[in-house]
């Protein structure tokens, strides 16, 4: 049940139904054309290629029109960590603002498709466009959320409250997307949701399993059925009980 928005290179910004959660937000139509005027669309990516490599000059930003990604940072001794998985509508790509080089690699999970917006030509009409502007430091505050929130995730002892935060994060923003937020699928292998959240493998499989025997989910493979969220909720919270 993949849900994609239609990638062809016809559908403009405000066609798209997911302008509601990219760049468009909030704006006139004409400010929407002039944004239009820089996107660029290209082919589909495939299962694994990439889309920037770490260290890559940072020139764009990218929003995921279909399928999706996850981010890959390299340590220096070699090891690989998952920093983000990114869904219809999400922006990436934004680790190369600072430095003017990307710190991540971006590699598709699935057949997916991006709208490739030039960072030089962004900065330009954001001046033009106050809401614009708005829109994207939003968006820049998402993100240094969601890496404030991996941080605290990986420093939580409990297998279960990691588990259970991520599968309410994808619900959470399949329902921003205008999509089901109890039954989703995951485009991402068992072994990156264990690298991403701190996990051996084994680990994921035990917990997703138990949640699954326990009535919190069904789980058909990588389609999952939320069926009591908010024991899923509580279980984030260490066990308390969230109002």
């Amino acid at each position: 049940m993949k849900a994609h928005c239609n990638t062809g290179s016809q559908v403009n910004c405000g066609e798209c139904r997911l302008g509601d959660l990219c760049l468009p937000i909030s704006l006139l139509r004409n400010d929407i054309n002039q944004l239009d005027q820089i996107v660029q669309r290209g082919r589909p990516l495939q299962k694994s290629d990439k889309l920037y490599f770490a260290g890559d000059a940072f020139r764009a930003v990218f929003a995921v029109r279909s399928g999706s990604f996850k981010t890959v940072a390299v340590s220096t001794d070699g090891e690989e960590q998952v920093t983000g998985f990114y869904l219809p509508g999400e922006i990436l790509g934004m680790d190369g603002i600072a430095t003017n080089n990307h710190t991540n690699t971006a590699i598709a999970l699935e057949t997916s498709s991006v709208c490739e917006i030039p960072f030089n030509q962004l900065e330009d009409l954001s001046v033009k466009i106050p809401n614009l502007q708005r829109r994207f430091f939003q968006i820049m505050g998402k993100e240094i959320a969601s890496d404030q929130e991996l941080i605290s995730l990986l420093s939580k002892n409990s297998a279960d409250e990691k588990m259970a935060f991520l599968l309410l994060s994808i619900s959470q923003r399949n329902s921003q997307r205008g999509l089901s937020a109890t039954e989703f699928y995951l485009p991402m292998a068992r072994s990156d949701i264990g690298n991403y959240l701190g996990l051996t493998i084994e680990t994921v499989s035990r917990v997703l399993g138990r949640f699954h025997k326990s009535g919190l989910i069904a789980l058909d493979k990588k389609h999952v059925v939320i069926l009591d969220i908010d024991e899923l909720k509580r279980k984030v919270s260490g066990g308390k009980n969230t109002p």
